[in-house]
């Protein structure tokens, strides 16, 4: 049951099936200390009844509780016979749980519940443990504090050999750790408040330097051992690009990044870099650089895109770029008809073809590279662990890759989250950028906003309009859309104002239309769904109006936000909501109209949301801490960070005498455990 339930398969998964809070026993309220601001509060109380009530789906169990001061209701959905047997009416018992209240009146729904044994006072807290459980094991009699009991004969049984030390004396000592045994001893049964924040501080220490030090191992690893190509000059094609081609000049930011991904190439060493930048910081263009590199070193590279918009986006930039250098850029998506696609094969195979640009097509085992020197990843959030690798496989020696994102990561989820990369930021944006100006306005005044809009459309501008469109499958969301469209059409008449319209449900070919008609100035409005979100550039669209801005993620309303603003004219973002918010949808618009920085938006974002839900995050198992968490143990972060970074640069295979038994530790995490099994 504890196997099926709460994945508890051994003694130690058992001893990391963490409390998540402690009750002191010591404390008892009484019924009348409850107020509409109560939580959870503990009682004790004689119970002087116990009937169930209802039938079938309705059928609950009703007990009563009372005090000196009055009564309390207990009430039961779930293993109600079970319950009913185990509990006898007149004996007292102590009663914790969450307080709610029916039609006035206070009661606890499933409180936790045992025999009254009142605990001698000796100046400390008596804190127990309280442990997550499930209805199912509830009604088996393994409620919290069962597994509590449970957790206690372990810990009688089990001695400091049993759990052994795995972090050397050089770091336990500096930061005060308590040891690895009487952390876990702590952290269930302290016998104060200060015992158990040293053991959980400890352990949560112990996850985050643990995730730090595997991903330092892997970088330095690849970093020592994984043959790679050499990039080692700057050619031709590089400096006649940079000479006489290059659209503007280059921040401070893209030339540090250049610089940091050239000695990567140049080291013999296979990359793996992330490339970080806000929407519009110039990502490509370095990209395109680094292209030219790897032609002037005799290699093909490849850029590949998860959407055949943002591709084709790619595609013409990078061609209207490279246009008067004598090289080959081919496009492939799904979309490349049989005949094409052979011809593209076979000059790519014969090394006829240097940039080749697409989408997930590029993986298929057909396509085969004569060189492939680098790869490039695109919106890599959006592409599997294993579909990556498989770039891996298109050339005998791995080729250098970069991964591309213009989602802003915080530094505290790129530190755990892309720890085994190399990680470049460019956080400066390019001077012709302006700011875009965004206010949050309720659907009271959307007369207003439309007319503001149609005064821009007469200025020559276009504009986008987007929906909120979380599942395409999804009908509500559609039939929102397709009334949304409508309205739009009633403020702006046709033929005066032409409107194009893109979603998921359409097929490729019409979106694509709809797309091209509003990037040639052909149709006014681009009404639509988050399709838009990436592979849109219009330098003449200066307005983004965003439907019902409250269901988006800050993530997302940033990225739309980054659509307009590419031009020279002043551009404007508009959020519109409902007039009824949580208070979470408040702080995302209020974020959003105080700031621009996407980064400043990342750290919000995480704040609001946590890492679980963030896109782009890579290797979720390395967020999945029982304990710490990377916002609000940013501190204990960074300190593992630091002293991971620094094992590293002094021991970096582990082989000193006192690193021997962190050694050992992170062998038995791939498979090994001292742990016995529950049988």
């Amino acid at each position: 049951m504890l196997k099926k339930e709460l994945n508890i398969f051994t003694f130690r998964d058992l001893l990391e099936l963490f409390p998540y809070r402690h009750v002191d026993k010591t404390k008892v309220n009484l019924t009348k200390d409850i107020t509409p601001q109560t939580e959870f509060i503990q009682i004790a109380g004689r119970l002087t009844s116990l009937n169930i009530m209802g039938e079938k789906r309705g059928k609950r169990l009703v007990g009563e509780i009372r005090d000196a001061s009055g009564t309390l209701e207990l009430t039961w959905f779930q293993g109600i016979t079970w319950i009913e047997k185990s509990l006898s009416v007149g004996q007292i018992y102590l009663v914790y749980g969450r307080v709610s209240f029916f039609q006035g009146q206070p009661q606890i729904t499933h409180p936790e519940i045992e025999i009254f044994t009142p605990q001698a006072s000796d100046g400390k807290n008596f804190l127990e443990p309280v442990y997550p459980s499930t209805e199912k094991l509830k009604a088996r009699g393994l409620g919290g504090r069962q597994i509590a009991k449970l957790t206690q004969t372990l810990l009688t049984l089990i001695q400091e050999k049993d759990i052994p030390e795995n972090l050397p004396d050089s770091i336990l000592q500096p930061l005060s750790l308590v040891s690895r045994f009487r952390a876990f001893s702590h952290i269930h049964f302290p016998p104060d408040t200060n015992a158990w924040q040293k053991a959980t501080d400890r352990l949560k220490f112990e996850e985050l330097f643990i995730a730090q030090l595997r991903m330092a191992l892997i970088k330095g690893q690849r970093h020592r051992y994984s043959k790679g190509i050499t990039f080692g000059q700057v050619g031709e094609m590089f400096n006649t690009f940079y000479e006489k081609h290059l659209p503007f000049q280059l921040t401070n930011a893209q030339k540090r990044v250049i610089r940091e991904i050239r000695q990567d190439t140049g080291r013999g060493v296979q990359m793996n870099r992330l490339l970080q930048g806000d929407v519009g910081s110039g990502k490509t263009i370095v990209a395109l650089l680094i292209m030219l590199l790897a032609i002037d070193n005799g290699y093909q590279s490849c850029l590949m895109a998860p959407t055949e918009i943002l591709a084709q986006q790619h595609f013409l930039n990078i061609s209207k770029l490279v246009k008067d250098l004598p090289l080959q850029v081919r496009l492939l998506t799904g979309s490349v008809k049989a005949a094409e696609r052979r011809q593209l094969l076979q000059q790519l195979a014969a090394g006829e073809i240097h940039f080749l640009v697409g989408t997930h097509a590029i993986l298929e085992d057909t396509v085969q590279f004569h060189n492939l020197g680098l790869a490039i990843i695109d919106e890599q959030h959006r592409f599997g662990v294993a579909q990556r690798a498989r770039l891996w496989e298109k050339a005998t020696v791995p080729p250098h890759i970069l991964v591309m994102t213009a989602t802003p990561i915080p530094r505290t989820l790129a530190m755990t989250a892309y720890g085994d990369l190399d990680y470049s930021v460019i956080d400066e944006l390019p001077p012709n950028r302006k700011p875009i100006f965004t206010v949050h306005r309720n659907e009271s005044r959307r007369s207003q906003v439309m007319d503001f809009i149609r005064s821009e459309l007469d200025k020559g501008r276009q504009a986008y309009i987007v929906f909120p469109l979380i599942e395409e499958s999804e009908k509500l969301d559609y039939e929102d859309l397709m009334k949304g469209y409508e309205n739009v059409k009633a403020y702006f008449p046709e033929p005066r104002y032409w409107i194009s319209m893109v979603h998921g449900k359409q097929t490729n070919e019409i979106r694509e239309t709809n797309m091209q008609r509003f990037k040639q100035h052909d149709t006014h409005i681009l009404v639509g769904t988050t399709v838009i979100e990436v592979g849109v550039d219009v330098p003449n669209a200066s307005v983004m109006v965003i439907e019902s801005a409250e269901k988006f993620g800050l993530s997302q309303l940033h990225q739309l936000r980054g659509r307009v603003g590419r031009g020279s004219e002043k551009s404007f973002c508009i959020l519109l909501t409902g007039s009824k918010l949580s208070n979470e949808a408040r702080e995302r618009l209020k974020t959003m109209c105080a700031t621009s920085d996407g980064f400043k938006i990342a750290e919000k974002d995480l704040e609001l949301r946590g890492p679980g839900d963030i896109e782009g995050t890579r290797q979720s198992g390395m967020l999945n801490f029982k304990l710490a968490s990377i916002i609000q143990d940013r501190h204990w972060l960074e300190a593992a960070r630091r002293l991971s970074d620094k094992l590293m640069d002094q021991d970096p295979d582990l082989n000193a005498a006192e690193n021997l038994r962190l050694r050992n530790f992170l062998q038995s995490l791939q498979g090994k455990t001292i742990w016995s099994k529950i049988s």
